[in-house]
């Protein structure tokens, strides 16, 4: 019986692993995210499965004590999910998945302290203890760090604290400091045996570890934010990871390996699409509300206005059109009036094309999931660098609550906060019209964009939802 549990795990884990690999093959294009997705879920539901009936059929007495735990725990956790899934707004996913990588770091400190307090004077002994600690070590470290960063970064992101990075003097020797601290603290827990002698440096390890995941965030700018959310989605993987280690457990070492490496590796695909290294974004300092030219404030002229139904008269004579949306996009819930807007310019024989940019939004991707969700075609949406060379053949240009993602001073001023980050070069276009709520909001990095003061450049002033529906009435 034994034998037969242990082969339908194994098999259960690798199949579970297969999927989830298959689940993010498939969650890298839009057009087959959907599939994605339902890979993922069908790995989740394998793995819940082999693990409730391994350790249920597997010890009888288990089996009577945690039975009643488990149903209990599973319809807690699938009540908040499905409650959280129907109520969150997509301008609210960003939050959303700020607040899930929490979990995942409080889990992995939990499982650490479970494992600390039952194995010493185990079965874990001599060298194994010390490969034991050592785990158990780097679980609370990497699980403590990811849990106060993504509630620093939950807090930013839902604007209920600023986005401006804290700048405390030192900061990156305190944050070096407390690193070392905690590697010592790890190195003195390998070489501890009971739990007596080693609750103190695990304690240690663990209250260092938590002020330095919310220093760290802290210390990180809005406009760095995007990243701050891939870079906690990789350091929740490796906490899952470790957790895996801790368990022993296969399954979590992979799936917490595939989202450590994948979420890396997006981090840094949106540090370049920023141009800046992975180190400086962890330093902070981007998006402290600098205004354009190094902090020095510039005259750029007057803006000039349009109004919706000047809008909707250009529109009519261009032929060619695109949409470079931007999170106030998002914020107005414009999405949907946009999407209505493109079918009927296409209806007309406009072609109309959407632009985005890497870093547009509160995360990867924030801006594609939005256009999905109104029924945009997937064929017209283009990233940055496939459509940045058409702008000068482009009629017309709708920016629609994008800010830092199509500032020229990124190319044009070496002093500029975002100097040398690729942006959308739409001011080469014929006419660019920008959507805004007023003149008074510098962006999310606080950086004043002179494309708004081109000769070239309208602005169509108010919400944006409100202004997309005006122009569809005028059209």
């Amino acid at each position: 019986m034994l034998e037969m549990l242990t082969q339908f795990e194994m098999l259960a884990y690798i199949l579970a692993g297969l999927l989830f690999i298959l689940a993010l093959a498939g969650l890298s294009q839009q057009k087959t995210a959907n599939r994605g997705n339902k890979f993922g879920i069908c790995g989740m539901a394998l793995a819940l499965v082999a693990v409730i009936v391994v350790t249920l059929a597997g010890n009888a007495e288990i089996a009577a004590q945690t039975a009643g735990l488990m149903v209990v725990g599973i319809a807690i956790g699938a009540a908040i999910g499905v409650w959280r899934a129907v109520k969150v707004q997509m301008t609210e996913m960003p939050q959303l998945v700020a607040m899930l990588h929490q979990f995942v770091g409080l889990a992995a400190v939990l499982v650490g302290f479970n494992s600390f307090f039952i194995e010493p004077g185990g079965h874990f002994q001599g060298a194994m203890n010390a490969y034991h600690l050592g785990e158990v070590g780097l679980a609370i470290f990497i699980g403590a760090v990811t849990f106060t960063g993504s509630i620093v970064a939950f807090l930013k992101l839902s604007a209920k604290i600023s986005g401006k990075p804290l700048m405390i003097p030192g900061r990156n020797a305190i944050n070096a400091i407390m690193v070392l601290v905690c590697l010592a603290c790890i190195g003195w827990l390998i070489n501890t045996t009971g739990v007596e002698a080693g609750l103190v440096p695990l304690i240690i390890i663990t209250v260092v570890s938590l002020v330095l995941g919310a220093h760290l965030v802290l210390a990180i700018g809005g406009g760095d934010m995007p990243v701050v959310v891939s870079m906690l989605n990789s350091y929740s993987g490796w906490a899952a990871a470790m957790a895996g280690f801790t368990l022993g457990n296969d399954l979590l070492i992979i799936t917490g390996s595939l989202v450590g490496s994948s979420g890396a590796y997006l981090s840094y695909i949106m540090c370049k699409g920023m141009n800046r290294s992975f180190a400086s974004v962890i330093l902070g300092g981007f998006g402290d509300g600098a205004t354009a030219g190094g902090g020095e404030q510039k005259d750029y002229g007057t803006h000039t206005e349009i109004t919706a139904e000047e809008t909707a008269a250009a529109l009519k004579a261009a032929k060619t059109v695109v949409i470079t949306p931007g999170y106030g996009m998002a914020v107005a819930q414009a999405q949907f009036p946009v999407a209505d807007l493109t079918r009927k310019l296409k209806e007309r024989g406009v072609d109309v094309k959407f632009g985005i940019h890497p870093v547009a939004g509160r995360m990867p991707g924030h801006m594609n999931v939005l256009l999905a969700e109104a029924k945009v075609p997937y064929d017209a949406v283009f990233e940055m660098d496939e459509i940045n060379d058409d702008f000068g053949e482009v009629d017309e240009v709708l920016v629609i609550g994008a800010n830092d993602t199509v500032n020229p001073s990124a190319l044009t001023e070496p002093g500029s906060p975002i100097a040398g980050m690729p942006v959308l070069k739409v001011w080469e276009a014929n006419h660019v019209i920008a959507f805004k709520r007023s003149m008074g909001n510098a962006g999310y990095a606080g950086v004043v964009n002179p494309l708004f003061y081109n000769d070239n450049t309208d602005m169509l002033l108010g919400d944006a939802k409100g202004s997309v529906e005006a122009i569809i009435a005028a059209l």
